[in-house]
């Protein structure tokens, strides 16, 4: 099996499905849900976005002026994301939200990172979810508890990711290093 080289010939011919211009500022962040056919996204203008792609609808715009927007992924409900802070990190630590987008609520606040969030996961089988940071930490939370459930200290700028079956995930430091790690058996705390 060959794999085709994308080139500007190849990318024009390609047909755009939908356009969304509907921002104020750059977009930081997307995410498709798992099983819907929706998209949302966070954006500069501290907006978050939920569009139904089958229909290339906006459905819903929510502003989150205090904190801002900036990392944002969908939980196993199609109503309920996932977004990181922009602003007041610091003061507050309030690195996290877990909102609804149903009646745009905020459900649980998750405290611990004082640096602005770069990489957000969730896990495909349970309410886990992992967040990397430029305070040097990955941390893995649990949806229905506000305290942080494991940290991973490590050098420089994190990125995390969930295997599909999400019995592994895996952490890419500086330097080029990824490590794979058994999502069942990992400690409360590790440095690397």
């Amino acid at each position: 099996m060959s794999i085709a080289e994308l080139d500007d010939t190849m990318v024009q011919s390609m047909a755009v499905g939908a356009a969304f211009t509907d921002y104020g500022g750059s977009i930081t962040s997307l995410d498709f849900h798992r099983k819907e056919d929706l998209l949302v996204t966070a954006s500069e203008d501290d907006s978050v976005r939920l569009y139904n792609i089958v229909d290339a609808i906006l459905l819903k715009t929510m502003y989150h002026k205090k904190h801002g927007t900036d990392r944002i992924c969908f939980t196993h409900h199609p109503s309920s994301i996932i977004c990181s802070s922009r602003y007041n990190l610091e003061s507050t630590n309030e690195s996290l939200r877990y909102l609804s987008m149903y009646d745009n609520r905020c459900l649980r606040y998750f405290k611990g990172h004082n640096k602005r969030v770069v990489s957000l996961c969730m896990s495909p089988i349970n309410d886990s979810f992992m967040s990397g940071s430029l305070d040097h930490s990955v941390r893995i939370w649990d949806l229905r508890v506000n305290a942080c459930q494991g940290i991973l200290r490590l050098r420089g700028r994190p990125s995390v990711a969930y295997d599909q079956q999400g019995l592994v995930f895996a952490v890419a430091m500086e330097g080029g290093a990824i490590k794979l790690f058994d999502s069942r058996s990992y400690d409360k705390v590790y440095s690397l």
